[in-house]
């Protein structure tokens, strides 16, 4: 099960945590209204590629990538967004889209959004698209040391 793997981490470290299940969803939008949750208190993990470095981005639900914006905090030559193809094998133990977060956990670097670093709390894909972690943004930050960066612009709704 995806989610244990989390949830020893999670527990290993004393964060405190709910978890969610909500019926299947594969949208951010469609988690966020099932689960009750704002856009801006929801991540979605993003996998790009930097300089042909495999990456892993949290932003908002409610906001999206601006590859500008991610090209310059980087000082990049090239950036892409990664298919399935290009990282479904990082995650053997999560379904496609439903990773969590936690790149720590993979070997992979993280880069979270300004925006969502200015929530007290969010929820996120606990590794399938059934469950939800919900918890504190300073323990998120404790414990996978993502680097913040201005990378993401509100979706217009």
């Amino acid at each position: 099960m995806p989610i244990e793997k989390l949830k020893k981490f999670l527990d290993e470290n004393q964060v405190k945590y709910v978890r969610i299940s909500h019926s299947m969803a594969f949208t951010a939008p469609e988690i966020a209204k099932m689960a009750h949750i704002p856009g801006k208190e929801l991540a979605k993990t993003v996998m790009v590629i930097i300089d042909g470095q495999m990456s892993m981005l949290v932003l908002p639900a409610s906001y999206k990538v601006d590859f500008d914006l991610l090209k310059d905090a980087f000082a990049a030559k090239e950036v892409e967004l990664a298919t399935e193809l290009e990282f479904k094998e990082l995650f053997p133990d999560c379904k496609i889209g439903g990773m969590p977060p936690f790149g720590n956990l993979y070997n992979l670097d993280v880069y979270v959004a300004q925006s969502l670093a200015e929530d007290e709390r969010f929820a996120f894909n606990a590794g399938s698209h059934t469950e939800l972690i919900q918890m504190e943004y300073k323990d998120f930050e404790r414990i996978v040391k993502p680097t913040v960066l201005k990378f993401s612009v509100k979706i217009d709704s």
